[in-house]
């Protein structure tokens, strides 16, 4: 814990008139009553200046710089164009990706069947009931009895036997068309499978289209990115600089060879870039804040609302105003590795040592942040110097009659200068203050 300045301190003078040295045989100690004060505790912390929003937009595909219509430092306006890309790449890919997706569309088709055997199997059920009826009329007709009887029977039987191939038959086509449904089924769901993967690389090579027009996605200051220093070119991006029917052949040729050009600076107009590469940052600088570094032994004691000051490296005794907005709940691993915790602050308006407003920082600057996290006010206090600890406790020496003795107390909002003491000690009760660590229990101390 980093000890702040207190908001009051114990009267220096009050400290010394009461002070007392004791003899040349015993300690030199300095002791004092316990008395009130304003108790301020501050946690300090790394903290950096952070601008209101930051983009940094990329390439998404090789190519080359074929407009570029703004200059570094200039502002810009939300949805505003940058520049361009002229990219035969991502273009290609666009129309080999819609090709795909118009084969999917076509393939897997199965033409419906079964029509044509449902009709052929009417029209043998009308023949059948035809002759079945002509039958029936020529044997109604004969005149001997028995064998009347005997041909009607014979009509029937063939009725029954036809019925039971025609059921068979209609089982075969139900079978048959069921079974040709299932394929059918099985293509369709092939094919519009491959339609959710084509339609996708249709829309991502959309996407890649659209990002070739590069635009602000926010208000801001804009600093074209400096290219990578390369010592040499991909063959890739030699093959899309050259007319695209002579761009399949020269990929063959060069495969992955490569060129001696090297690009380097700011980035340009006419400049090749590659895809992922950083072109451009555009900073809304309009709001500044304070992101701040607390430990996790202090993080607790951190509240949304507490107030702050911030010093900054590049403003020499400047103070600059701050309170708390936000915690993150996640943590982080620090430098040094330990476990910390990003706390983000409002940032306000910096007084230098004589008064006059600070400047305005700029994002990115390294502060130090003080919280004050607890302020107890008109509260029982001990001077740092007096309290010591003793195993997992704090102590101070209480000089009673004369003879120094060790009393534990329980220390509440710890400041730069004084302890509040919660418990152990009463308003009055004289304590050595100075030279504690040269007292033993029960030693004289005048």
């Amino acid at each position: 814990m980093i000890r702040p300045l207190p908001a009051t301190s114990l009267a220096l003078a009050a400290v010394l008139a009461l002070a007392a040295c004791s003899g040349n045989d015993g300690p030199q100690v300095t002791v004092a009553p316990v008395d009130r004060a304003t108790v301020t505790e501050v946690v300090e912390a790394p903290a950096t200046v952070t601008a209101k929003a930051t983009a940094t937009l990329s390439a998404t595909s090789d190519g080359r710089v074929s407009e570029l219509r703004v200059r570094d430092g200039q502002q810009v306006r939300a949805g505003q164009v940058l520049l361009r890309i002229d990219s035969p790449a991502a273009r290609r890919s666009l129309r080999q990706a819609k090709a795909a997706d118009a084969d999917a569309a076509s393939a897997g088709s199965v033409p419906a069947v079964g029509g044509g055997l449902s009709a052929q199997q009417a029209q043998a059920d009308a023949a059948a009931a035809s002759a079945f009826t002509r039958a029936r009329r020529a044997a109604s007709r004969i005149t001997d009895a028995p064998v009347r009887r005997q041909a009607l029977a014979a009509v029937q039987a063939s009725e029954a036997q036809y019925a039971a191939a025609r059921a068979q038959a209609r089982g075969a086509i139900a079978q048959f068309q069921a079974g040709f449904g299932s394929l059918g089924a099985a293509v369709s769901a092939l094919s519009s499978a491959q339609r959710v993967q084509t339609r996708a690389a249709v829309e991502a090579a959309r996407r890649t289209v659209k990002g070739l027009v590069v635009r602000a996605p926010i208000a801001g200051t804009v600093s074209l990115t400096p290219a990578p220093r390369s010592s040499s070119q991909s063959a890739g991006s030699l093959v899309d600089q050259l007319p695209e029917e002579l761009q399949g052949q020269a990929g063959q040729l060069l495969g992955g060879s490569t060129s001696g050009s090297s690009v380097t600076g700011a980035v340009s107009q006419g400049q090749p870039v590659s895809s992922g590469q950083p072109l451009v940052t555009v900073t809304d600088a309009s709001t500044l804040s304070l992101t701040a570094q607390v430990d996790e032994t202090d993080v607790l004691l951190v509240k949304p609302g507490v107030l702050a000051s911030a010093e900054l490296d590049a403003v020499p005794g400047a103070s600059y105003t701050a309170e708390v907005v936000t915690i993150d709940p996640t943590p982080t691993t620090s430098t040094r590795g330990g476990v910390t915790y990003l706390v983000r602050m409002s940032f306000g308006v910096g007084l230098g040592a004589d008064g006059v407003v600070a400047p305005t920082p700029r994002p990115g600057m390294s502060a130090v942040a003080r919280l004050r996290v607890r302020t107890a006010r008109d509260v029982l206090a001990a001077p740092v110097s007096a309290v010591f600890r003793d195993g997992q406790r704090d102590a101070v020496w209480v000089v009673t009659n004369g003879k120094a003795r060790k009393r534990l107390v329980r220390i509440g909002a710890q400041g730069e200068s004084h302890d509040q003491i919660l418990e152990g000690l009463k308003a009055g009760e004289r304590i050595v203050v100075r030279g504690a660590d040269r007292v033993r229990d029960g030693q004289q101390v005048s």
